[in-house]
């Protein structure tokens, strides 16, 4: 039998435990600095095309733009794979320590970057390394701060304390989006063409230093330690070598599970907001309202469901939530394209509560079935490719499949897709509520 550590036992290195709320603060402020990033460059996309993409068409600046955002998910991978290298090598405080730093930097650097009139193409060039970074760092962030709160954690309270650290891809991105509807309120169009757009991107840093400083008072978690300590177990140079042979079953199960998280995550968040507008007749106000209260539904949800899963166990919660979702879609899109504004804003939101259901027990789950020796990198290889296939690309899927279909209920086809395997995927999962972490 696989040794095992019971996460946060202070016997294990003679020193007290540390506070579960400081472990969880210190994890949920990296996540919503990473997600805050992603957002405010997709909501301030106008303004940087002006800047940084001269063309005589402005749609093709725009499109510039996207694809400028759409860069960074392919770094998230390499990024996953460079962070879980130290993580598991080197420590998950120190991995965390260099994403959220390297975060802010790229976005601040955004944020003081000279435009096209003064660098010419250089500008553009160094917009889009920026963008590189931010994705690079993005790899190894939620992941890593995921398996140091469950490596802290009771088993009992596990999935609930981990739901938190979710909570930050939600906060990141309501909070990007009211801090741009801010600066659009409380300045002038001239104003912000001429330099309050790189407000957001500096408060980023600020974000970052805050969490940094709070990272910095936390020590290295005991599994990690009791693994450098072993001499019964055989590390490999390079942790990603380990998990390729040894849990490439985990990471096709864990990339089965999260397909729902991360489809239904842009769906419900990026693309819902254009699909209100563009299919569903309704203004920018009422799409933007909408879309931040299904954030909030989701924030909700995932601590409801971490106690649940904790309660009856992962696998009831991964059915019933992807379950639910393939009953809800398509009468969901039905209110979002015909239904009043009221009913519109319940469908996004019941549809973001049920899919941050399956969110809140995910990555609790992801820790349960991958050692402590590659844990960071085997759950940042599964998640980040999840993200890559099916994050990034959602919201222009969505949009292919209306334009090859010419049936603009065909994005609903595509969060079906994500729900249904899912669900599939759950029937492969082994119960692993109250099980020691293994080494």
């Amino acid at each position: 039998m696989s040794p095992s550590v019971t996460a946060g036992s202070p016997t294990e290195t003679g020193r007290p435990t540390q506070s579960t709320a400081k472990v969880i603060r210190a994890a949920v402020l990296g996540t919503v600095v990473e997600y805050y990033d992603f957002a405010i460059y997709g909501y301030m996309a106008t303004m940087i095309a002006s800047h940084f993409f001269i063309e005589s068409d402005p749609t093709t600046a725009l499109l510039n733009t996207f694809a400028a955002f759409a860069v960074a998910f392919f770094l998230r991978v390499p990024g996953g794979i460079f962070f879980g290298h130290i993580g598991d090598k080197y420590g998950r405080k120190r991995s965390l320590t260099y994403t959220i730093l390297l975060m802010a930097i790229a976005t601040a650097g955004i944020g003081i970057l000279p435009t096209y009139a003064t660098l010419g193409v250089w500008a553009t060039a160094v917009l889009v390394l920026c963008r590189c970074l931010q994705g690079f760092a993005a790899g190894g962030e939620l992941s890593g701060a995921n398996a140091f709160v469950a490596e802290n954690a009771p088993a009992k309270h596990r999935a609930f304390q981990t739901s938190f650290v979710n909570t930050g891809t939600y906060l990141g991105s309501l909070l990007a989006a009211l801090v741009a509807l801010g600066v659009n309120t409380a300045f002038s169009e001239d104003t912000i063409s001429q330099w309050a757009w790189r407000v957001p991107f500096l408060i980023s840093l600020v974000i970052g230093l805050v969490g940094l400083y709070i990272r910095s008072q936390l020590h290295e978690t005991d599994q990690f330690e009791a693994v450098q300590e072993s001499e019964d177990i055989e590390q490999s140079a390079y942790p990603i070598t380990d998990v390729l042979r040894h849990a490439w079953r985990q990471v096709l199960l864990v990339v089965g599970l999260g397909a729902l998280i991360v489809g239904g995550y842009y769906i419900c968040s990026v693309y819902a907001a254009s699909y209100l507008q563009t299919e569903g007749g309704h203004s920018a106000d009422v799409a933007f309202t909408s879309t931040c209260i299904a954030m909030v539904a989701a924030v909700i949800s995932l601590p409801i469901a971490g106690y649940l899963g904790d309660r009856f166990g992962r696998r009831p919660v991964f059915f019933t939530s992807s379950g639910l979702v393939v009953v809800l879609t398509i009468p969901a899109f039905l209110l979002m394209r015909d239904g009043s504004v009221g009913a519109a804003i319940a469908a996004q939101a019941t549809l973001a509560f049920v899919i941050g259901c399956n969110n809140g027990v995910s990555f609790s789950t992801y820790a349960e079935i991958f050692r402590a020796r590659y844990r960071y990198s085997g759950i940042a290889l599964a998640n980040n490719f999840t993200n890559m296939t099916l994050g990034g690309t959602a919201p222009f899927i969505a949009t292919l499949l209306i334009s090859l279909t010419g049936n603009n209920l065909a994005p609903a086809g595509f969060l079906l897709f994500t729900a249904v395997l899912s669900f599939i995927a759950t029937f492969f999962l082994p119960e692993t509520r109250g099980k020691e972490l293994e080494l």
